[in-house]
């Protein structure tokens, strides 16, 4: 037997949460034994009991899309943008706020990838909006990293960086954003390094970097502990700050006209071997994951 969706009205003993009513049904002298208390009972299922003991007919409909309900109780008024923290109870919500207006268009078989440097791919990913929150909730936190071997977060179980960093389980938001990568990144991965597939990515190094001409405006020539890197841009070159990109030193190229909300995608190990370009005004803010190490 085939599922179908079937559409219709049903006749229902119980309805709860949200529903119309038709006032003319409650206008009668008999109506006025509708009530919300019985003995036993909690209050939607004590105000459905009366209207099925005076024959008040409850029905469900699917013909249209009414909208849906946000869970309110994971809802927490005490973070820095708490509708960012809504990803697993307010899916829909989440995407429609945070995801970007273009990502489903990377997957148009009609159009190459961008790929503004060899193996190196770059792919809209967060909106606006998701990036500024982003720099929000990392600079409402304020614990930067200094970029040393003496990180005091490392008596904590981090690996240490040379760079000045905010790590996602440090604001609570990594598992949040391992199922990013999971949901949204890792399609984009496998459409461009095809014949690798590893479900879900794993990845210990989920971080906010922020440059700065006096704090630390660049980053030496390395390798990433990953079998591929993303770097999302989280503001404007030009608008927020000057300088700064990322130059792949064995060909020689540079990406320094990032876009904001844009991901870029490398390999890691090997043949990515890169610098952070220096930031000469303002401040940049990018976050990086060293996927699958």
């Amino acid at each position: 037997m085939r599922n179908e969706m079937f559409r219709g009205i049903w006749n229902v003993p119980f309805i709860t949460n949200c529903y119309l009513v038709k006032m003319s049904a409650l206008r009668t002298s008999n109506a006025k034994a509708v009530t919300y208390t019985k003995d036993g009972l909690d209050s939607d299922m004590a105000f459905c009991a009366s209207l099925r003991d005076l024959g008040i007919f409850m029905h469900v409909s699917n013909e249209m899309d009414f909208g849906h309900l946000v869970n309110p109780e994971t809802y927490d008024i005490s973070r820095t943008h708490p509708d960012m923290y809504q990803l697993f109870d307010n899916k829909m919500e989440w995407t429609t706020r945070y995801l970007h207006e273009d990502y489903l268009s990377s997957f148009d078989e009609k159009k190459k990838p961008n790929m503004p440097c060899p193996d190196v791919y770059w792919f809209p990913l967060m909106s606006k909006q998701f990036c500024v929150e982003w720099i929000d909730i990392m600079e409402a936190f304020g614990q930067w990293s200094d970029g040393s071997n003496s990180d005091k977060r490392l008596e904590s179980g981090y690996e240490a960086v040379p760079t000045r960093d905010i790590h996602m389980s440090q604001v609570g938001l990594d598992r949040h954003w391992l199922h990013i990568l999971k949901e949204f990144v890792r399609p984009l991965q496998e459409m461009v390094f095809t014949g690798y597939y590893h479900n879900p990515p794993v990845s210990v190094m989920n971080f906010v970097v922020r440059y700065r001409p006096d704090e630390q405006p660049s980053l030496r020539p390395h390798h990433d502990s990953s079998t591929y890197t993303i770097n999302l841009a989280l503001n404007t070159p030009n608008v927020d700050y000057e300088g700064g990109g990322c130059r792949f030193i064995r060909y020689n190229c540079s990406v320094r006209d990032t876009k904001r909300g844009w991901l870029l995608m490398h390999p890691g190990r090997l043949t990515h071997y890169h610098e952070g370009l220096l930031v000469t005004k303002g401040t940049r803010y990018i976050m990086v994951s060293f996927v699958d190490p």
